[in-house]
């Protein structure tokens, strides 16, 4: 679901862009990611590059480029943003100690992913259009999903998937939207989202624990058993267990398409 002029009374409404993120956080060092496939050195969430944020600002403006921000949090990074927006009243008991920030550059992606904490999310947006492509828990066995992990294989093109390779996307049921500035997305506990700036720009999201028990009890078990063990084996086996999770994908959503 997509909230038109939810925010109109914020002062983010009008002041957030990415000149005034420029002008009041320029000198922060802010950790960069692209879109280079999971390897078994990179540390979880590790970035693939840091700059300052001007000069962050400046690359977005200048030219297409890969490299993204997530997962900023606004009250370690830049408390002063906190006064540019509330918690608005969704029915959901928000958490309001993680406020995160994500920016992209033009054809920047994120991979289809859920998140780890299973949290219902909502998803403002500052600047620019944002395309975003969402499948419900319910879809998960048609998505080719890496297990041990949040992510489909890396090689699905989901802006123009091909079905001859992966004929189980025939059979996903999923919705598409774009968001433009000042609109926020919400998207329920445990949903696939696929994201792709087609301008530069940025969002912030807010977060509110599952309500289903179920959700939260994978959300306890992603945080601090799945993950861990991701890492161990990653350590153990290097590159052929992030080898063998894609090969299990792709052999998992055969066998379900093939009953």
């Amino acid at each position: 679901m997509v909230i038109e002029r939810a925010i109109e009374n914020w002062p983010a409404f009008d002041k957030w862009n990415l000149d005034y993120i420029k002008e009041i956080a320029g000198d922060k060092m802010v950790p960069l990611y692209d879109d280079r496939p999971v390897n078994h050195e990179d540390g979880f969430n590790e970035p693939h590059a840091k700059m300052k944020m001007s000069e962050y600002v400046d690359l977005l403006k200048a030219k297409p480029t890969k490299y993204r921000i997530f997962l900023w949090n606004v009250l370690k990074e830049v408390p002063q943003l906190q006064k540019d927006y509330n918690f608005p009243d969704f029915g959901l008991r928000l958490k309001k100690k993680l406020p995160m920030l994500f920016f992209g550059g033009t054809d920047s992606y994120t991979f289809m992913h859920y998140d780890i904490d299973m949290s219902n999310i909502f998803h403002f947006h500052f600047e620019g259009k944002k395309e975003c492509i969402l499948f419900a828990p319910s879809e998960t066995k048609h998505l080719y999903k890496v297990p041990h992990s949040l992510i489909t294989h890396e090689s699905i093109d989901f802006t123009n998937p091909d079905f001859d390779k992966w004929p189980a996307l025939k059979k996903a049921n999923g919705f598409k939207t774009e968001l433009n500035h000042g609109e926020v997305l919400y998207m329920p506990e445990g949903y696939w989202h696929y994201m792709e700036y087609k301008t530069p720009g940025f969002s912030m999201s807010l977060r509110s624990w599952p309500k289903n028990p179920i959700n939260f009890a994978e959300g306890v078990y992603n945080v601090f058993i799945m993950r861990n063990f991701d890492i161990l084996m990653r350590k153990l086996q290097g590159q052929k267990w992030i080898d063998k999770k894609n090969k299990k994908a792709i052999e998992r959503t055969a066998k379900i398409l093939s009953q």
